[in-house]
């Protein structure tokens, strides 16, 4: 991709990010969000690109982040001169650390070109994050007590010396894998 589209999404990030600093602290998550979202499409309206946006989280009103229209942003430019890429993003991951004034919360933009990224708009993946030296031992399929079980014996200790850290989130508030954390000290964040 060229160089001044990286420069440009840059904006496009920073922008979301100044705006959605402003409601830090306030405790509405909903509205950091919803400020992240407009600023981030308002901001991406005027770059030059033929892009499509194929992995976003919706706001709190369920609209897209922006949308997988085209774009023109001069009519003595033809749209075929655009760069044509693909962009995934997350207005504001952390919007509760945002509403809380807590530090952490990020603004999301990855892009590539054409076809070089997963388009999955609408889906919620589960993932499982450890440290370096439990690199392989988990799986995200397997039960977690048999997760839990890997990380003790590739860290030596047992199941109820471990930290699990489960991310508050609506899509794990009634998931069957938080109440199975046996002996373990759940962390909710």
């Amino acid at each position: 991709m060229e160089e001044q589209l990286s420069l440009e999404f840059l904006r496009v990030v920073e922008n979301a990010a100044i705006a959605s600093a402003r409601t830090m602290g306030f405790g509405d998550g909903h509205k950091a969000d919803e400020v992240a979202v407009e600023a981030m499409r308002k901001t991406m309206d005027q770059v030059q690109m033929d892009g499509t946006i194929v992995i976003g989280k919706a706001s709190a009103t369920k609209r897209p982040c922006s949308t997988s229209a085209k774009r023109s942003a001069s009519p003595l430019m033809p749209k075929a001169l655009f760069p044509v890429v693909d962009i995934a993003v997350d207005p504001l991951e952390g919007t509760n650390l945002c509403a809380t004034g807590a530090p952490n919360a990020i603004v999301v933009l990855a892009a590539s070109e054409k076809g070089g990224l997963l388009h999955a708009p609408d889906l919620y993946m589960e993932k499982i994050v450890v440290g370096p030296a439990c690199k392989g031992a988990v799986d995200l399929d397997a039960p977690v007590a048999d997760n839990l079980r890997a990380v003790a014996k590739r860290l030596d200790r047992d199941v109820e010396d471990l930290v699990v850290i489960v991310l508050d989130r609506p899509a794990t508030k009634n998931s069957s894998r938080k109440s199975a954390l046996p002996g373990t000290h759940p962390a909710y964040r």
